[in-house]
């Protein structure tokens, strides 16, 4: 027999720590032992004296029809003893224990986890995955949005963790990821089974902006609009629908994306083959008009060949004007091959070379020299613009207005809508300009002979003013003017007064002075007078005859009467 004989402090020492060590168990799994089986519960012994009850729903249907006293059981400690000295103890608890610690497992190595859709919350889905529940993001739940989820509700089938918390008890679960990886190995496989320049069926799956998808049996290709077809197509669904078997050419495989593109063009004869044979520079053919743009139209030579016509080569005449104001789409047109790039599938196309060249027309109706009517369309700084027929202009140069009179001056005899007579100077075909002359209608008054000093002319008053008259004299189309001061107005000083005029009067008078160099005749009526005396002096008398000079020019007078 022992001699020990433990103190108060020994037994209290051993008490405390009994009691730690029981305290060390609360929330933990510890196992337990069936002692017994009521209606709604189940007595769990879990050591150390202690026993607790589990309410028998915990155990589930199946499992508490089957629990007999004697049995091994996992439970959850709580708290070791409760007011009623009862061990506080959960069977359901433990299971979510034991289904964290797995779950754990399987998430650190990356594995799927098996759970079921069991119910519905804001964002998404709660899964039940053996005992834990975890959340699953409506986001998730498919590779496209779902919906209906009914169908999946409460089958168990694999999902991914994207995320684990324990401490706050958050599990979050992805049935998407496991879809996207179960689709990559299909994809990878079905790749693996395609070879570019292989030919194959497929059925038009979906149409967007930028072309279709098409289901080659498991995996789609996308087949781009502009390889739909050799000829332009502004949207897929112009040559496609949903649902139409095809038939395409695999174009490309990128086997780090395992994109695969599609073509259907490729199946077809290149219409660019050949095409600077089929469509030489210089010929001329009929096309459509198919699209305009601010920078010209493009037309359809044939199915899939296609050419611009640039605004600047669309028509001789109308300039800076938007191409649709010339052309409509649709239009049967005729044009001229320009240029042909066959390597970029180009080709330049003009439509007003298809047309007659309304320069070249004129100068054939209207040669050099000769004389044509028109309308002036405008009058400038530089000169008058003359419209003809077929919309084409030539212009009047200052210059070239009037012999004598200064441009600016004589420019403003003419205002827009006048119809005037020219003369076609110059036509230059290749810069589309016509010189035109309204002043060579008539000679150079101031070339050859036409005025000498001495020579007597008759002027029509154009003008009265304080100081003497304005005048012109000559060719009706090429007048010359002057100015007749009123010293010489006449030999008598009372008669040099302008009020003796007036406008439109005709006089005669006599060429004083000519300056071809500033293009000036002067001309006097006094000078005339002067002249007239002097001849009739000599022939009807002399300084010695004593005759007065009234009878002298009487005897003129009477002389050129009988004559």
């Amino acid at each position: 027999m022992s001699d020990y004989n433990p103190s108060r402090d020994d037994f209290a020492a051993l008490l405390d720590e009994s009691l730690h060590g029981r305290e060390m168990l609360e929330g933990q799994v510890v196992h337990g032992l069936v002692v017994g089986v009521e209606k709604d519960f189940v007595i769990v012994d879990v050591g150390l004296k202690t026993e607790g009850r589990i309410p028998l729903k915990e155990f589930g249907t199946e499992a508490a029809a089957a629990l007999k006293a004697g049995d091994n059981v996992e439970v959850y400690l709580e708290r070791v003893e409760n007011a009623m000295g009862e061990a506080v103890i959960s069977r359901e608890k433990a299971r979510r224990e034991e289904a964290w610690t797995r779950l754990e497992v399987i998430f650190n190595k990356g594995e799927p986890v098996m759970g079921t859709i069991v119910g519905r919350v804001k964002g998404g889905f709660t899964v039940d995955m053996d005992g834990a529940s975890g959340f699953l993001p409506g986001s998730q739940v498919d590779i496209r949005p779902v919906r209906d989820v009914a169908p999946l509700m409460g089958k168990e089938q694999p999902f991914a963790i994207l995320k684990m918390d324990r401490p706050r008890g958050n599990i979050v679960v992805s049935r998407r990821a496991i879809l996207e990886e179960a689709r990559a190995e299909q994809r990878t496989e079905l790749v693996g089974q395609l070879a570019e320049g292989e030919i194959r069926d497929g059925v038009v799956k979906n149409i967007t902006d930028y072309g279709a998808f098409v289901d080659l049996g498991g995996i789609d290709g996308l087949l781009h609009v502009t390889d739909m077809s050799w000829k332009r197509v502004s949207h897929p669904s112009q040559v496609l629908a949903v649902g139409d078997q095809v038939r395409v050419q695999i174009i490309k495989i990128n086997p780090d994306t395992q994109r695969i593109s599609l073509g259907m063009k490729q199946l077809q004869s290149d219409p660019w083959e050949n095409v600077d044979v089929k469509y030489p520079v210089n010929g001329k053919f009929s096309g459509r008009i198919t699209n305009i743009t601010d920078y010209g139209a493009f037309v359809e030579l044939e199915s899939g060949v296609e050419g611009l016509v640039h605004v600047s080569e669309m028509s001789w005449t109308k300039k800076n004007v938007h191409p649709g104001k010339i052309v409509s789409t649709s239009q049967e047109v005729d044009v001229v091959v320009l240029e042909v790039d066959a390597s970029k599938r180009r080709v330049s196309l003009g439509l007003k070379q298809a047309q007659e060249n309304p320069w070249e027309a004129f100068v054939s109706a209207h040669p050099i020299g000769s004389t044509i009517e028109g309308e002036v369309k405008n009058a400038t700084e530089f000169g008058l613009f003359v419209g003809f027929e077929n919309d084409i202009d030539g212009m009047v140069h200052l210059s070239d207005l009037d012999w004598n009179v200064a441009g600016e001056e004589a420019i403003a005899k003419y205002k827009k809508g006048d119809v005037v007579k020219t003369k076609v100077l110059d036509v230059d075909v290749d810069k589309e300009r016509i010189s035109l002359g309204i002043k060579q209608l008539a000679e150079d008054p101031m070339t050859g002979d036409t005025y000498r000093k001495g020579q007597t002319v008759t002027v029509t008053v154009t003008e009265v003013t304080t100081g003497g008259i304005e005048v012109k004299f000559g060719d009706d189309n090429a007048p010359m003017t002057a100015f007749v001061r009123k010293s010489d107005l006449s030999r008598d000083r009372n008669e040099q007064r302008v009020e003796r005029f007036a406008v439109g009067d005709r006089i005669d008078a006599q060429v004083t002075n000519i300056d071809k160099a500033a293009r000036k005749v002067s001309v006097s009526i006094k000078a005339l007078e002067m002249a007239d005396e002097k001849q009739a002096i000599e022939q009807y008398g002399s300084q010695d005859s004593g005759a007065s000079l009234g009878d002298i020019l009487g005897a003129a007078l009477r002389g050129a009467t009988k004559e």
